[in-house]
């Protein structure tokens, strides 16, 4: 069941009202603020500690920050649950753009994993509204900001993918991408592909990782097995644990393997390579 909006449908058709973004102090809404900000566009930047306070799980919490929006950036929740009621209250309340980060292979893979996504996928397309979803590759920021990280910092990255390339996206593409969905027109009802420019395996990401950062750093495969019980002994849920290694299976397949041209037919240009991600991040400092 939804509740009923605070705004109507005309209320949201205002060019000058605001943009929601979803995940707003996460990797990629951190970084899609500032741009549409500096662009001249009114932001409504909502998470459960960030400006707006936005909670799945809180339901009270969606319509303040629904109220006049014009277009919305989505990153769907671990549950699924709450998308489709969401996405039907947004549109009752006059959001027409809606913007939805996804994964790629999530045709392939529907709900086995990261089940939130693929349910996004489909609220939005069923709502009758502009949509327009991005299938982004595994960021290049899992390596300095994220999973990934803290394995880095330890010097060894064991993962159940074998030697299996893959062209890691920049976070950055990802958020001039939606940052050019969520206000240019011509980008309805598609599905745009994101991928870095050239593939590599785990084992060539971290050696460039290492060399930038002057850390001793190797990755090692492990089988899935092996990593699922890795991942229990250091006490993550059985749960949580077996999605991660149904998701890193379901990549060592090869599935995230080919290159995608969605950054391209957004932006006209190419994405950014890893190894300029690298050499920014490490001089950031990374990795220190």
């Amino acid at each position: 069941m939804t509740t009923t909006p605070d705004t109507t449908p005309d209320s949201a058709s205002d060019a000058n009202a605001p943009i929601l973004v979803l995940g707003a102090t996460g990797k990629t809404g951190r970084r899609i603020v500032p741009r549409l900000r500096a662009a001249g566009h009114s932001v409504r930047a909502a998470s459960r500690s960030g400006e707006t306070r936005f909670d799945w799980n809180e339901r009270s919490t969606w319509s303040p920050v629904l109220s006049g929006v014009r277009a919305l950036y989505l990153v769907a929740p671990e549950d699924p649950e709450p998308v489709v009621d969401f996405v039907a209250q947004a549109a009752a309340a006059g959001v027409r753009r809606f913007v939805v980060l996804s994964g790629r292979g999530v045709d392939v893979s529907g709900e086995a994993f990261l089940p939130g996504m693929w349910r996004a996928e489909r609220a939005v397309a069923e709502a009758g509204v502009d949509w327009t979803v991005v299938r982004a590759n595994n960021f290049a920021q899992n390596f300095s900001e994220d999973y990934f990280h803290a394995p880095l910092l330890a010097g060894r990255l064991a993962l159940p993918v074998g030697a299996t390339a893959e062209p890691f996206v920049d976070v950055a593409d990802i958020a001039d991408v939606v940052v050019a969905l969520l206000t240019e027109d011509g980008h309805t009802h598609r599905v745009y592909e994101l991928s870095g420019p050239r593939a590599l395996t785990y084992a060539e990401a971290v050696a460039e990782v290492a060399a930038a950062s002057g850390r001793p750093m190797r990755y090692e495969p492990v089988t899935p097995e092996q990593f699922r019980a890795g991942l229990t002994a250091e006490g993550v849920p059985e749960a949580a644990a077996q999605e991660l290694t149904d998701l890193f299976t379901f990549v060592a397949e090869g599935h995230l393997s080919p290159l995608a041209t969605g950054v391209r037919d957004v932006l006209g240009r190419e994405p950014r390579d890893f190894t300029e991600y690298v050499k920014e991040a490490a001089a950031a400092g990374a990795w220190r």
